[in-house]
């Protein structure tokens, strides 16, 4: 098989612990591919898959709107069925809905291609970051450490959204086709069954 590409996008946020935690991922695999920071939509439109990291969303948002050619592409790309996936502040920018849990609506520039519904900052600010194992069972029966900074729920999903775990009752993990998306950061941890998963889509999208 030949070589895939995955991207990062790289305008703000963890963006090298996305590159290391995937190239890691690869390498376990045995799989051949690169993994890039990208910021350019020439770059983004070569990319087998895409991974909008944690970070600011608000910043993030602001930042595209300046570059619309940028947001334009990778829309039309997951339009056309190219995996991504969206941590925290990814899941915010894929999603259709953000409203924040202390100033209400935000009126951030969102894909709005992920059906849902989120509360941003839902577990609080910074210093309530947290740890917890999740079960999600797509992953198989093992826990998954779940790390939350700042981290998202999700409210409401549409009904071609699978929901993939939950914390306390509250959805953090969902996958819509080609889209997956957490509230926590699966970068962040040892464990590369979440990227196992998203790379596994990109191996079934390439081959078309």
């Amino acid at each position: 098989m030949s070589s895939i590409k995955i991207g990062v996008l790289g305008i703000q946020g963890d963006i090298e612990e996305n590159i290391l935690s995937t190239e890691e991922t690869l390498k376990n695999q045995n799989l051949q591919g690169t993994v890039e920071s990208v910021r350019y939509s020439e770059s983004i439109a070569e990319l087998d898959g895409l991974i909008l990291p944690g970070g600011e969303s608000t910043v993030i948002g602001n930042l595209l709107s300046i570059q619309g050619k940028v947001f334009q592409t990778i829309e039309k790309r997951i339009t056309e069925g190219m995996p991504v996936l969206g941590t925290c502040a990814g899941l915010i920018m894929l999603s259709k809905r953000a409203y924040d849990k202390v100033v209400g609506e935000t009126k951030q520039k969102l894909f709005g291609m992920l059906d849902v519904v989120i509360e941003r900052n839902a577990f609080g600010r910074q210093h309530e970051s947290f740890e917890v194992d999740l079960e999600i069972p797509i992953l198989g029966k093992d826990l998954f450490r779940g790390i939350f900074i700042r981290a998202p729920i999700i409210n409401n999903v549409g009904e071609n959204v699978s929901i993939l775990t939950k914390l306390n009752g509250k959805i953090v993990a969902v996958k819509q086709n080609n889209i997956i998306g957490t509230s926590f950061h699966p970068e962040l941890s040892a464990d590369r069954r979440l990227h196992e998963l998203f790379i596994k889509d990109i191996l079934e999208f390439s081959k078309n």
